[in-house]
């Protein structure tokens, strides 16, 4: 009987230690294993702003692009599509993501320099020049003691970075707020030309509170050193250029300065045109510099502007302005940027920014006499061919901030725009009044931020809400929407889209309608997108934005509006929403009851009537299992405690600190915070934590290994101090880091695996757009 009684303790012993073990390894950081991954961009086609463009001078073909917040391109020539250059920035270095300026070196078409950095506020790291000698295949870097502002006022001016033609190793950069600085040795080292002349601007006199000086510096205030020109005809094969220019963007004082001892001394040049800020120049073969100006840098508004030529040659200013605006009959428009035609210094063409219908609408303006007479563009009958990016169509052209006619082929022009640009290849047509043609430039750029994606159960692959234009429903990845964004109602943010787990067909977004579609700031389709229809009625006059949550057959729809904000600035009031519900597509709209204003809600996969929602800092879970109409509250325990709200949790427009709902589970819950993974399969009352996730900026499901197995999770973050994106097949026990050092795009905001194929992940980018990736075969 011992015997017995001893066997049955060791048995049990045992299978105590052998439990202890496993649950010990199950807790334990475990190993990261990799898988390779092929990404593509989700062809969308531009979708933002564009705002330089960069030709060599003299090998054709070779040609650049830069964005305000999604990296630097370089154009194929053969394929025409545009490739991109920065796609290896790591989240550390997102601020890197906006290029200031580009610079080539004349002498050498191999040589490319990327001045980056995205903002110039207290909170953001300097920037950095990038150096590449096999046209931006690699670069080396250099981080410079200041910062540069490629996604704030005056990001189209330019360009601020110019390379020496005779001497590859004089490099000049002109910045925001730090002055003119110079590089003798290719890029390599940077000092600051102290002999430049102070261009501190002070705000005027009338500004006397913190809200009026924020929108003098966002809206008015000049932007720094925007241009360097040196002058090829003062240099030699053996002889670096003696003459340079540089701009200025300053207002009624002396914004042109040149140097005539090769930039060891520098003196405003006599005469010039003060009254305006200038945007952009370019100098002619024949010594005639162009210069465009503005009230403002723009894309603020401008109130007036104009177009000069300065002669070099005998120091005569002459003004060129092809149209100026009628301020007495409301007219507010300024010049955005000048083309020269490198074989024909003459040749030129400007393009107007804000000259809305009422002055006759957006153009660019020809003109063959040096200025004297002028044609317009578009005025003149220019066509556009919208094929290549059908959304476009919707989308009025604006926002013109650099036009380049081809140094190679004088027919071939381009223009930016805020989603892209276009591109004609026969621009002399317009001299013999013939119509010019224009088609879109942007393919292979991608320069969207997404903030929602949905993978449906069935139908489109991915629909998509992103910023500024709307989003689209993703029939075929490769190729853009052939329907072009969402319509009826047309947003410019969507902040949320869900569909009904159950029911895919319905599907809901909310954002913020455009001014065609005021007030209509939810839409839904009954049939998987193919068309959309506005809700019929709004739950308070003022709710737009925020999250909405689709129940599992879609007969529920929980609306949690974004704050209704007073101002402008950091510091302006916000009023809270509460979250509401319908029961009937918006018809009638009730509040939720016993849920805090502004909690992002979630619908369970499962259960039509339940849905969820977590106060994440207090601990707090909310729970509804009536369809919304009331929500009970529930003490959320997370291993570890509550994290802390005031540190630094990543872009709130991310999918981290937020709480997500297995498909196919009910009440299997996820909280993917900043700083943990925690998992729930009892509706909350305990949750696991998964030790091998230190940090989460997205999360999201996908299809399992099987039809029978769990979903995959997918996860941008870090585990095992490894930052990257991962996907786990086994419920977070396991690991695959599955992009590398080539694939990181800065700044990721939300994941989501593809419920139809196992593996296919979709990740959304702030300012690369979106991809997707499956695992290499």
């Amino acid at each position: 009987m011992n015997r017995i009684l001893m066997t049955v303790c060791l048995v049990v012993l045992l299978t105590a230690i052998i439990q202890s073990t496993s649950e010990a390894q199950h807790d334990r950081p475990q190993e990261i294993s990799s898988m390779p991954y092929e990404w593509k961009n989700v062809q969308i086609v531009g979708g933002g702003f564009v705002d330089g463009i960069i030709f060599h001078p003299t090998a054709r073909g070779v040609c650049y692009c830069r964005t305000d917040m999604g990296g630097a391109y370089r154009r194929n020539p053969e394929t025409m599509r545009w490739e991109p250059l920065l796609d290896w920035l790591s989240y550390d270095d997102a601020n890197l993501m906006g290029v200031e300026s580009i610079a080539l070196d004349p002498s050498d078409p191999d040589r490319v320099y990327l001045a980056c950095g995205t903002y110039t506020n207290d909170r953001t790291p300097n920037g950095a020049v990038l150096r590449s000698h096999d046209r931006g295949r690699t670069f080396r870097r250099t981080d410079v003691p200041f910062k540069m502002g490629a996604n704030e006022n005056g990001r189209g001016n330019g360009e601020r970075m110019a390379v020496d033609p005779y001497d590859g190793n004089i490099i000049y950069l002109g910045t925001r707020k730090a002055g003119l600085w110079k590089s003798t040795d290719g890029g390599i080292s940077w000092s600051c030309v102290e002999t430049f002349p102070d261009i501190a601007e002070n705000p005027p006199s009338h500004i006397h509170n913190e809200d009026s000086l924020r929108f003098w510096q966002w809206f008015n205030q000049g932007c720094g050193i925007v241009f360097v020109i040196f002058d090829s005809h003062s240099g030699s094969a053996d002889k670096a250029c003696s003459v340079i220019y540089a701009g200025v963007s300053l207002l009624d004082r002396n914004n042109l300065f040149c140097s005539t001892d090769a930039g060891q001394t520098w003196n405003p040049v006599y005469g010039q045109p003060t009254q305006y800020r200038p945007t952009h120049a370019v100098l002619a073969s024949d010594g005639t510099l162009y210069q465009t100006y503005g009230s403002s840098p723009g894309p603020s508004r401008m109130r007036d502007g104009a177009v000069w030529k300065y002669n070099t040659n005998n120091k005569e200013w002459t003004e060129i302005t092809p149209d100026t605006p009628d301020t007495a009959a409301g007219e507010a428009f300024g010049y955005a940027a000048v083309s020269v035609d490198s074989q024909n210094p003459r040749a030129l063409i400007v393009s107007s920014y804000g000259r809305w219908d009422s002055a006759g609408g957006e153009d660019i303006f020809r003109s063959t006499d040096g200025g004297r007479t002028w044609t317009t563009i578009f005025g003149g009958g220019g066509t556009f061919d919208y094929s290549l990016a059908p959304y476009t169509e919707r989308t009025s052209i604006h926002w013109l901030f650099d036009i380049e006619i081809d140094p190679g082929d004088p027919d071939h022009a381009m223009f930016t725009t805020g989603f892209g640009g276009y591109e004609t290849f026969n621009l002399t047509d317009a001299d013999a009044g013939k119509p010019t043609t224009w088609s879109v430039m942007s393919t292979g750029i991608e320069e969207t931020v997404a903030l929602e994606l949905l993978s449906p159960p069935k139908g489109a692959h991915l629909i998509s809400a992103i910023g500024d234009y709307g989003g689209f429903v993703h029939w075929n990845l490769d190729k853009p929407s052939a329907e072009g964004n969402f319509d009826n109602p047309r947003f410019g943010n969507t902040n949320s889209v869900a569909c009904a787990e159950n029911n895919p067909d319905i599907i809901v977004r909310v954002g913020m309608a455009t001014n065609y579609n005021r007030g209509k700031n939810i839409g839904y389709s009954t049939n998987g997108g193919i068309t959309w229809q506005p809700a019929a009625s709004l739950p308070h006059p003022e709710s737009r934005l925020g999250h909405i949550a689709v129940s599992a057959d879609g007969k529920t729809w929980i609306w949690s509006p974004d704050p209704v904000r007073r101002g402008f600035f950091p510091g302006s009031t916000s009023k809270p929403m509460p979250v509401y519900y319908t029961h009937g597509s918006g018809i009638t709209w009730a509040e939720c009851q016993g849920i805090p204003d502004n909690t992002r809600v979630i619908a369970d996969r499962v259960n039509p009537e339940r849905f969820y929602g977590i106060d994440l800092f207090s601990g707090k879970l909310f729970i509804s299992t009536n369809g919304g109409a009331s929500f009970s509250e529930k003490e959320m325990n997370l291993p570890g405690g509550l994290p802390q709200s005031k540190l630094n949790r990543g872009d709130w427009r991310g999918g981290q600190d937020r709480i997500y709902a297995a498909p196919g589970k009910e009440g299997d819950l996820w909280i993917a915070a900043f700083d943990g993974l925690f998992h729930s399969t009892d509706t909350g009352e305990t949750f696991i934590k998964s030790e091998s996730v230190q940090e989460i900026h997205a999360f999201g499901f996908g299809k399992g290994l099987t039809e029978n197995d769990y979903s995959s999770l997918y996860l941008i973050g870090i585990v095992n101090g490894i930052r990257g994106i991962f996907r786990s097949d086994d419920m977070a026990k396991h690991w695959i880091h599955i992009n590398d050092d080539q694939h990181q795009w800065g700044m990721l905001f939300h994941i989501t695996g593809d419920p139809k194929i196992h593996g296919r992940v979709y990740v959304g980018t702030h300012g690369r757009g979106i991809l997707y990736g499956d695992p290499v075969k």
